[in-house]
């Protein structure tokens, strides 16, 4: 998982509430088996018509904003199914944080597993960056994990996040890596299993 420490990316404003995970990824794009790849069909049915043309009023298809990285949005972001591929497609799109009032908790773990950054902010400051990003597009956004807090403009605010969880953006760190942090206690453990376990490190025998 790539580390987040300080993120400098323009800021996109999408000013909705209740987006949920089909509308960030929509399902006919879920028959992929990789990871990567989603970011191409990021809001698919808000960025695209039903010719595949752009639609010139969405935010993505902005100059201003199409090389954004911060999201600033409404609240219950990533509601509905639990589906991965909706932090897939924000992360493979370039969005390295999305600053919301609330999050579906499915949505927030999925994110926070990716190294993608759910920040919670009060709504008048998530309103004063909304207002800030559309009325002057293009506007830079400094996100500090270490420091925890959010510059764009004239206005800064602090955000909260869990000890554990930051260090885990900080330091890259997603479920396997975690696991690995034990990896000699583990092999230790492995050393002294009785003879009659079944043993994971042998080879499968085939037939001949």
């Amino acid at each position: 998982m790539k580390p987040f420490r300080c993120e400098h990316g323009v800021l996109v404003p999408l000013d909705r509430a209740n987006i949920d995970t089909d509308q960030i990824i929509p399902k006919q794009f879920l028959k992929r088996t990789e990871r990567t790849g989603y970011g191409d069909f990021l809001f698919n049915d808000w960025r695209y018509d039903g010719d595949g043309a752009m639609r010139p009023d969405f935010v993505l298809n902005q100059p201003a904003y199409v090389r954004g990285s911060v999201l600033v949005t409404g609240s219950n972001f990533g509601c509905g199914s639990s589906r991965e591929h909706a932090v897939w497609a924000l992360d493979g799109y370039g969005f390295r944080c999305v600053i919301a009032p609330s999050f579906a908790d499915i949505f927030r773990n999925n994110a926070l597993r990716t190294g993608l950054l759910p920040m919670s902010l009060p709504r008048h400051a998530v309103r004063q960056l909304v207002d800030l990003a559309i009325e002057q597009p293009g506007t830079v956004c400094i996100v500090d994990l270490e420091d925890q807090s959010v510059s764009a403009g004239d206005v800064r605010f602090r955000f909260e996040i869990a000890a554990f969880e930051r260090r885990c953006l900080l330091d890259g760190l997603d479920d396997i890596a975690l696991t690995l942090e034990h990896e000699r206690a583990i092999a230790a453990y492995e050393r002294q299993r009785p003879s009659w376990l079944p043993d994971l490190t042998r080879q499968p025998v085939t037939g001949s």
